[in-house]
């Protein structure tokens, strides 16, 4: 099982690490600030029967 994953900014391009936290369900959805740009990234994380993780983000939406 992943205990971590990334995304790619939808803003400035960095590499954005997140924690998997599988108690939170096989279909996740939050939003976080990017680390570097500040940018609100809409986070998705989707998690198959093995435990492995899928994590991407995107520009909020207003």
């Amino acid at each position: 099982m992943q205990s971590d994953g990334s995304y790619i900014c939808d803003a400035c391009g960095e590499e954005v690490v997140v924690p998997i936290d599988p108690s939170a369900g096989s279909q996740q959805e939050y939003v976080e600030d990017c680390p570097v740009c500040c940018h609100p990234n809409l986070v998705h994380v989707e998690l198959d029967d093995c435990g492995e993780a899928r994590v991407w983000g995107e520009a909020e939406q207003d």
